[in-house]
């Protein structure tokens, strides 16, 4: 029985995850669970898995979850008890789903300890790649993504020479807005970027697809997942979400991963790498698919998608900027802030002000994340 830490347990993922596990009673026992904030939720998950720690992160909240939580189980807080949770000596498998920049620290010191990493936390690999992949390599750690479309090229390539490949095909739905114009998103509300047509997700990676910001981050962790140029990464828009992503290789052919759009598998894939076992749930019927459409994306309409590329390509603390830019205005947007335009405006108001430092460290990338959240609070858009 493999014992498993989730960071970000109350999180669509992490409760996903949790649904995995509780479907296969006996393969896994969970060791850590690690919140936000959330510990109503944290308490039933507490009673129904047992786990030995559990972190709440807010300090505010972890005192609050004192008072309701069983006194079996020891709660620890910030950023300390989130390294607790990713490097217990008896976890072998980390599933690293917190969402935004919190979740840096804990998926590097994770690999530090030896842990094998389920990643879902893309910002890790768009700000620290070039941190991590090189850690894990040396410490014989074994990534395995969770994004359908990461996961989708890591089936493709199983058991394939890698470098045969010619180019990886990153499949996008297009998000509730594909077809629009630029005109068209001046006036789009919260409530309209919150209804995707495919997935069910969090507020943040729903507003994500929204601007396309979702796939320029998929892009940058595609890069360091499977060590290719950013040149040989293709985005597709394929909106029945049924191919989540292909790969080609030199001799033309090209392998793609097909499935219903269900986080569980990714999930599921991670977990239980290399076998595959039984997932309840819908199956595809191509019958009553009928076709699958293509098209090419937007790049600028959706200026979020073109931005990620030049940052990509930069390097350096560029992604970093890039992210936390969009964090800020993820946040204002739904806080109804800003408008929708404003996302792929402010991000890049922020790439065109930045002096690129190359090759930074942890302290750094988190001090330029700092900096950008200072001069956006004190600037605006």
């Amino acid at each position: 029985m493999r014992k498993i830490s989730i960071l970000g347990s109350t999180g669509s993922i992490g409760t996903q995850a949790l649904e995995v596990l509780r479907d296969n009673p006996g393969d896994f026992k969970v060791e850590c669970l690690a919140v936000k904030s959330n510990y109503n939720k944290l308490n039933e998950q507490i009673r129904e898995f047992s786990p030995k720690i559990v972190c709440v992160y807010d300090e505010k909240a972890a005192n609050e979850a004192k008072k309701v939580l069983p006194d079996t189980v020891e709660i620890v807080t910030g950023m300390d008890g989130l390294i607790m949770c990713a490097t217990m000596e008896s976890v072998d498998i980390v599933v690293g789903a917190v969402v935004g920049m919190i979740g840096v620290r804990p998926v590097i010191e994770a690999v530090r300890a030896g842990k094998d990493i389920a990643l879902a936390n893309k910002e890790s690999l768009v700000t620290a790649g070039h941190i991590i992949m090189p850690m894990a390599k040396e410490k014989g750690v074994s990534i395995y993504p969770v994004d359908s479309e990461h996961s989708a090229i890591f089936q493709a390539l199983h058991g394939e020479n890698k470098r045969s490949v010619s180019k990886i095909i990153l499949t996008a739905s297009g998000g509730p807005f594909r077809g629009r114009k630029k005109t068209e998103l001046e006036k789009v509300t919260v409530e309209d970027a919150l209804k995707h047509p495919n997935w069910l997700m969090g507020k943040k990676i729903t507003i994500d697809s929204a601007t396309m910001v979702n796939k320029g981050l998929e892009v940058m962790e595609a890069k360091w997942l499977f060590d290719t140029d950013i040149d040989r990464i293709q985005v597709l828009i394929q909106p029945q979400s049924v191919i989540h992503s292909m790969v080609e290789f030199d001799d033309g052919a090209v392998i793609a991963q097909l499935g219903t759009p269900d986080m569980r598998l990714p999930i599921q894939y991670a977990l239980y790498y290399p076998d595959r076992i039984y997932l309840k749930g819908e199956r595809l019927d191509f019958g009553k698919i009928g076709h699958l459409d293509f098209e090419e994306p937007d790049y600028e309409t959706f200026e979020g998608l073109s931005l990620a590329l030049r940052a990509g390509k930069t390097g350096g603390t560029m992604p970093t900027v890039y992210n936390a830019a969009n964090e800020c205005a993820v946040a204002m947007f739904l806080d109804k802030k800003i408008a929708f335009l404003d996302i792929p405006a402010l991000i890049r108001k922020m790439m065109e002000n930045h002096t690129v430092i190359d090759n930074p460290d942890v302290d750094t990338i988190l001090a330029v994340e700092e900096e950008v959240y200072n001069r956006i609070s004190k600037e605006g858009i």
